[in-house]
């Protein structure tokens, strides 16, 4: 295979004392390249020095990931955005709402991803967003920032048909597909069936969210395998085949070549 984790945190210390293998593996099992959107401004330093520490492996992104947001919100993206701007990054991300645990900073979630829609417009750069519990908030924002001169993905998406429509209807938009449709009661490997091929691309969401057979265990992106083994389930076609209509996805969307 040949396939592209197109969203992991590599960067962060669960991997601190097994990078090298954990990108060994990878690599075995046919992984050319991966995706690093990053968190918050205290993630800054990590980010870099994996990215760096791979070149041509790992490719990092540069936000605010929605559950970092916090009341200081726009010193908070001050500061990423001096790096986005210094630094040569393939997307904006991770950015996003996260409505799932709490509330309560509804609005500064809103105000900060529409800033950073911004930015991904003005940079030319696609999009990582994370959406959980905020759909209908995140197809709104886009919309009103623009929706056609922004593209990206949803990342690690979950959700039902209507959802899925929800987020088709952006025509510049793919959905990011992990662990979770090897899940039995997830519903996902149903939904995906309704979903055109060409608007999908495959993420490990590493650390979390690993497939089965390792559900509930740390995920990296040697696993991607076993979610594209899945997906060609779903789609009926052969393994080899999801692959290379996922990672061409991938390339589209980021602009990576071989």
């Amino acid at each position: 295979m040949n396939i592209i984790d197109t969203h992991a945190h590599l960067f962060v210390e669960e991997f601190d004392e097994d990078l090298d293998d954990v990108v060994s593996r990878a690599k075995q099992a046919g992984v050319t390249k991966v995706l690093l959107p990053n968190i918050s401004e205290a993630t800054l330093v990590n980010l870099k020095r994996c990215a760096a520490r791979y070149p041509g492996f790992f490719y990092p992104m540069m936000g605010l990931h929605p559950t970092s947001v916090t009341k200081e919100w726009r010193g908070q993206l001050d500061e990423v955005y001096a790096e986005l701007i210094r630094g040569e990054y393939i997307a904006v991300g991770e950015v996003g709402i996260d409505l799932h645990w709490d509330d309560s900073l509804k609005e500064e979630q809103v105000q900060a991803f529409e800033t950073q829609l911004e930015w991904s417009r003005e940079r030319d750069l696609p999009l990582s967003i994370h959406f959980r519990n905020a759909a209908k908030e995140v197809v709104e924002a886009i919309r009103r920032v623009g929706e056609n001169s922004l593209r990206g993905v949803f990342h690690s998406f979950g959700g039902d048909r209507e959802e899925l429509d929800l987020i088709m209807s952006l025509d510049n938009f793919f959905i990011g597909v992990n662990g979770v449709v090897t899940f039995k009661n997830s519903g996902v490997a149903n939904t995906l069936r309704h979903c055109p091929c060409d608007r999908v691309v495959v993420e490990t969401d590493a650390p979390y969210l690993a497939p089965v057979p390792y559900r509930g265990k740390r995920s990296e992106s040697s696993h991607l395998t076993y979610i594209v083994r899945k997906i060609a389930e779903v789609w009926e076609v052969d393994a080899s085949l999801a692959a290379t209509l996922t990672t061409r996805n991938a390339r589209r969307l980021f602009g990576v070549q071989e």
